[in-house]
């Protein structure tokens, strides 16, 4: 089978799976590009992407612009006369970048497309209940996540399944999907295809922390996905009041009991062995939690830590 020479684009561990299949197959990685590293945390201390980790530890070359459209950076890729580029979980790519090789750029995106365009599809394929979703590889043309279809797998969104295991198992699902693209891309033996025209597709826009608040008016049953869409990242919360503070308090899992009551709905009665949180069809039994400005833990460890349940309310 025919080798081709790529450039990766990619940051996160999500594309530093990809970028080992590649490598590991019988496809020959001349570049690897991803984020300029930089300081985070109360030390400052310098970090790098886990695409930069892995490209380092296997003698891959690095480049790590600050600007894509750097005419010296252009000039170092055009040099590596790669045959194709691959992209995952990137940034924004300009025309005179993503035209470049001869075969053009592809990129993988964690949903079945053209659902869940944009930043955030695992999430929103759990927050939405979906029973299936997927991966999708596509070419990239100046229009977020619309280019021609090359090839599309689905799985099955398992019950109870948080954005965190639906990402690690699309991560190596969609690891394997790239490598076949590439394979299929050698061989001439894939027929691109435009995506479906949808009047209303399901959007995935990119998620900020307003939007992580939790809604009690819902049903148990969509607060319960939400939950799990947001869990372990950026987590879903709501805020308490402990006496005269308000803190915030993510909700990372949980059950919940449909049952009519007469509570008020988001109201909340908590004592040493239970936590209970009245939705407008039941009631919501968080699991896992974490106070603003303690440690992530069990719902135990969690009611253990107060003495005076009286004074924490819903605020």
């Amino acid at each position: 089978m025919k080798s081709l020479k790529v450039v990766f684009l990619g940051t996160p561990e999500f594309a530093k799976t990809s970028l080992e299949a590649i490598h590991q197959s019988h496809h020959e990685v001349v570049g690897v590009v991803t984020v300029a590293d930089k300081a985070s945390g109360r030390g400052q201390k310098i970090n790098q992407s886990p695409v930069k980790v892995y490209a380092v530890e296997n003698n891959l070359p690095v480049f790590q612009p600050e600007k894509l459209r750097n005419p010296e950076f252009l000039e170092e890729l055009r040099k590596l006369e790669a045959d194709v580029f691959v992209v995952v979980a990137f940034r924004m790519m300009p025309k005179v970048l993503f035209e470049m090789p001869k075969m053009g750029t592809f990129n993988l995106h964690a949903s079945l497309l053209p659902d869940y365009r944009g930043a955030a599809p695992i999430n929103y394929a759990v927050i939405n209940g979906e029973e299936k979703t997927g991966a999708t590889t596509f070419f990239i043309n100046e229009k977020i996540d619309e280019g021609n279809i090359l090839l599309q797998e689905e799985i099955p969104v398992l019950g109870d399944e948080n954005a965190g295991q639906l990402h690690d198992r699309l991560m190596e699902m969609g690891s394997k999907l790239v490598v076949k693209t590439l394979n299929g891309l050698a061989e001439n033996s894939i027929i691109e295809k435009p995506q479906p025209e949808v009047e209303h597709p399901k959007n995935a826009y990119k998620i900020f922390k307003e939007d992580t608040k939790i809604d009690w008016t819902k049903s148990s049953r969509e607060i319960h996905q939400f939950i799990l869409g947001m869990s372990p990242y950026p987590a879903a919360f709501t805020t308490l009041k402990i006496g005269e503070d308000e803190k915030g308090l993510k909700i990372y899992d949980g059950k919940f009991e449909i049952l009519n009551h007469d509570h008020s709905v988001g109201s909340l009665e908590i004592s040493k062995s239970e936590f209970k949180i009245y939705t407008k069809d039941g009631i919501y039994y968080p699991s896992e939690l974490q106070l603003e400005g303690k440690k992530r833990m069990n719902i135990k460890d969690f009611l253990n830590g107060f003495r005076n349940f009286d004074e924490i309310k819903m605020a």
